[in-house]
């Protein structure tokens, strides 16, 4: 079995900080790729940051120079800090990580946390 909690989303002020966290735990052989989406109401759910291919990250136009992907290949644990938010911003954020496990390779969703900015 393999889990995804996802921690650190809120309410802020427009300009504000957050910092998301996500950590896998349970049967996990190694990880190909983290990374974290996005849906806002009535939207399709979007990427806002991922590592593809080991240390490389990839970034929504819409977040570069705010939002910075990191992980911690110990604790399999994706973060997201988020500067300077948006309104625009505010979602239902989703760590996604694709791993391999029990000699398969899969993907699996965190449960989601809410993001609100106020304007």
């Amino acid at each position: 079995q393999v889990q995804l909690v996802e921690s650190g989303g809120g309410l802020v002020q427009a300009g504000g900080s957050l910092r998301l966290s996500c950590a896998a735990s349970g049967s996990i052989f190694s990880i190909n790729a983290m990374g974290w989406y996005r849906q806002a109401p009535g939207k399709q759910r979007e990427l806002v940051a991922s590592f593809t291919s080991g240390p490389t990250t990839n970034y929504a136009d819409s977040v570069k120079g705010r939002f910075t992907i990191s992980r911690d290949n110990a604790s399999n644990t994706v973060y997201l800090q988020m500067n300077s938010l948006k309104p625009e911003d505010t979602a239902v954020y989703y760590c996604n990580v694709v791993l391999f496990s029990y000699g398969s390779t899969r993907a699996f969703w965190g449960q989601g946390t809410q993001v609100t900015v106020s304007s």
